[in-house]
């Protein structure tokens, strides 16, 4: 039986004269995943990261917090250390996550609302949901 590629079939593979041959690198290359849309899997990440909701604190929670700022602003001389745990909206999307932070109370700042630790970091009043006094 006779096929139709018989005359070729067993001769050598062609290597050109003028174009010198790919490396195996550069031939895989060409089989790479093509990303039609750019940036689409980093939305689909961000999409995908889960964030939290915040936390409305009702009446009662809210004044048990201003009596510990309380007993903060009167202990502020003695340079009290507390646990701080406290709300970080995203950037990105709805929601946000909740941190607790442990460090010495340099100052309460009335006026722009916010507590100042000794590392310099704010923590804006209004987002944190408790206090622990490490006494």
């Amino acid at each position: 039986m006779s096929n139709k590629y018989d005359d070729i079939i067993n001769l050598p593979h062609h290597i050109s004269k003028k174009h010198p041959q790919m490396t195996l690198e550069a031939r895989a290359a060409q089989f790479a995943p093509f990303a039609a849309l750019t940036g689409y899997d980093d939305e689909v990440k961000e999409t995908a990261r889960l964030t939290n909701r915040r936390i409305e604190l009702d009446d009662e929670a809210k004044s048990i917090l201003d009596n510990k700022i309380q007993i903060i602003l009167e202990q502020i001389s003695q340079r009290p250390t507390v646990s701080i745990t406290y709300f970080i909206p995203d950037t990105r999307k709805a929601g946000g996550e909740y941190v607790t932070i442990t460090g010495i109370i340099k100052k309460v700042d009335g006026y722009n609302q916010v507590i100042v630790l000794e590392n310099r970091t704010e923590i804006p009043i209004n987002e944190i949901i408790d206090i622990d006094m490490n006494n």
